[in-house]
């Protein structure tokens, strides 16, 4: 037995209305994504929070983009340990089966998981340091992050290690043999970006001198 229940009504109605407008208008180009497969140029690695919305940001259309999301935009270290990793899956198959040209990865401003990464790190969630807390342990990817970001003042640290979730990603990225093959053959480029939610503004991480400049 499973405890799965029907769809919200809203839902239904929702998905209903694009059904009936968006499919229909469109039905060709989504006959020929299902029957010729995806061809996206890029992947993007973005945050589970919900006003983070790739698509809106650049207009995107189904198909163009292959999206993976997780708490903090976070990509783990390179781990072949026969274990399940979904964020390192999603990396494999978007670069050797894909074959993406360019991998994204987006951070964002009043990021909860950045933020709970700095009360665990700063002793002030002492919850998140449990075995049993999945957050936790998922935000120790970000822990070489916080000891870059704790000599600075106390009111800047949470904004700079909103940047570090996508610097460490970045760094962590080029431990996966096949990302580091890809990216020294020219054939995939990595890219860090950051979101500023209430004011739209979007800033990219310039590795020739260490910063996120705007866009």
């Amino acid at each position: 037995m499973h405890n799965a229940r029907p769809l919200p009504s809203y839902l239904v109605h929702r998905y209903q209305g694009w059904k009936a407008t968006s499919f229909t208008e469109n039905r060709a180009w989504y006959k020929r994504l299902a029957d010729e497969g995806q061809r996206p140029r890029a992947m993007i690695i973005s945050c589970c929070d919900s006003r983070v919305h790739v698509g809106s940001l650049f207009g995107a259309d189904s198909g163009e983009f292959f999206i993976h999301r997780n708490i903090a935009n976070l990509v783990p270290p390179y781990g072949p340990d026969g274990n399940q990793h979904g964020t390192s899956a999603a990396v494999e198959y978007a670069v050797t089966a894909l074959k993406v040209a360019h991998l994204i990865v987006m951070g964002h401003s009043g990021c909860g998981g950045v933020q709970g990464c700095h009360d665990m790190c700063s002793g002030h969630a002492p919850q998140l340091e449990e075995k049993t807390s999945f957050v936790g342990r998922w935000m120790d990817v970000l822990r070489p992050g916080y000891e870059r970001v704790v000599s600075l003042p106390a009111d800047e640290q949470v904004r700079a290690l909103e940047h570090q979730a996508v610097m460490v990603s970045l760094e962590n990225l080029m431990g996966f043999p096949f990302v580091k093959e890809a990216v020294e053959s020219g054939q995939l480029s990595l890219h860090g970006l950051w979101h500023h939610l209430g004011e739209g503004t979007l800033m990219q991480y310039d590795g020739t001198i260490g910063a996120f400049e705007p866009v």
